[in-house]
C-alpha cells in the first residue's frame, strides 16, 4: 500500500527525459540566454541569493566568528549589492554565527541530519535539528536518505524528512538530494517529488562532499518538477544549487536555467539559493571590475 501511495505521487508529474535530451536542452538554454544575463545587475542579484558557506573540518568558533564578521563588514559598502542571503555552517556553530551576525536580513542556516551522508539514527538527526533551532538557526539543510531511496524504501525516506521538518518547528528546511549519487534523471525526479510531498521548503542539489556537485542536467530535472508542482498545487517551493559553483560565469549559467525553466517568481532568495564558499568574492570582483 505504501509503495502504491508513492507511485501515485510520482505519476502526477511528467516522466523524466533522457540524459541526451536534457543535455541538449540545457546547453541550448545557456547558449541562447547567457549573453542577456551576463550583466552586473544579474550578478548583484546572484550575490543576494548566496548561502555563504563554511563547512570545514578545521572550522572553530573563532574562524566562524571571523567568517561572519566579513559578511557584516561588507554590508552597506555598496548599497546596490545586497548582502548574502544566509551564512551556512555546521550546527555546533549556529550560536557563534548568531552572536556575531549584525548584517541585516542575513539568515542563519546550518546542515543537519548527519551531514553529509544521512547515515545515522533518526533520533540523532532529530536531536541535531532541534539543538540547532534552539541555538537560533533560521534554516536547516538536511539530507535525503539516499541508501534507503535507492533501495525503494520510500516510506522510510519520507518519514525521516517529515520528522525532521517537524523538529525544525517552522524553520525553512532544505532537502539535499545528492543528485550525483542518484545518477539518473528518473531517480532525481522521484527524489524531488518525494521531498516536496514530505514537506521540503527547498530542494537542494548536493552536499558537495563526495558525490559531485550541482550540474545543469540535475538542475533541469528538479526545475521541471518544481514548475509542475506549482502548476498543480499553486505552491512555490525553492531550489538551492550547491557544490562546485565558484565563478560568476558558472552562477550566470545556472541563472539562465532558473529564469527559463521556472520564471520570475523564483527571482528571490525566498525561492532560489546558491550554496558556495567562494562565489561571493568572485561576484564582487566582477561587479566592481
Amino acid at each position: 500500500m505504501a509503495v502504491n501511495k508513492y507511485e501515485m505521487a510520482f505519476a502526477q508529474f511528467d516522466p523524466a527525459e533522457s540524459e541526451e535530451i536534457i543535455t541538449q536542452k540545457t546547453s541550448r538554454i545557456i547558449r541562447d540566454h547567457f549573453a542577456r544575463f551576463d550583466t552586473p545587475e544579474t550578478k548583484k542579484f546572484l550575490h543576494g541569493v548566496i548561502d555563504h558557506t563554511s563547512l570545514n573540518t578545521t572550522d572553530t568558533e573563532e574562524s566562524i566568528a571571523q567568517f561572519t564578521e566579513r559578511v557584516n563588514d561588507f554590508e552597506d559598502t555598496d548599497p546596490t549589492i545586497p548582502s548574502v542571503a544566509a551564512i551556512c555552517v555546521f550546527p555546533n556553530f549556529v550560536a557563534s554565527v548568531r552572536e556575531a551576525l549584525t548584517a541585516g536580513g542575513v539568515r542563519v542556516a546550518c546542515v543537519c541530519g548527519s551531514f553529509p551522508t544521512s547515515q545515522s539514527f533518526i533520533e540523532v538527526k532529530l536531536a541535531e535539528t532541534a539543538l540547532a533551532i534552539a541555538d537560533g538557526a533560521d534554516e536547516i539543510d538536511i539530507i535525503l536518505n539516499v541508501g534507503k531511496f535507492l533501495a525503494g524504501d520510500y516510506e522510510s525516506v519520507a518519514t525521516e524528512i517529515e520528522e525532521q521538518v517537524a523538529a525544525a518547528h517552522g524553520a525553512t528546511v532544505k532537502v539535499i538530494l545528492e543528485t550525483g549519487a542518484l545518477q539518473t534523471p528518473e531517480n532525481i525526479r522521484r527524489a524531488t517529488i518525494l521531498a516536496l510531498f514530505s514537506g521540503a521548503h527547498f530542494v537542494k542539489t548536493s552536499t558537495g562532499k563526495g558525490s559531485g556537485g550541482a550540474t545543469p542536467e540535475a538542475t533541469y530535472t528538479i526545475c521541471r518538477v518544481l514548475k509542475q508542482y506549482h502548476e498543480r498545487f499553486d505552491e512555490i517551493r525553492g531550489i538551492k544549487l550547491s557544490g562546485g559553483i565558484q565563478t560568476s560565469e558558472e552562477a550566470v549559467r545556472y541563472f539562465c536555467l532558473i529564469d527559463t525553466l521556472l520564471g520570475k517568481e523564483w527571482h528571490t532568495p525566498t525561492y532560489f539559493r546558491i550554496g558556495s564558499s567562494r562565489l561571493a568574492d568572485a561576484l564582487r570582483k566582477d561587479i566592481m571590475a
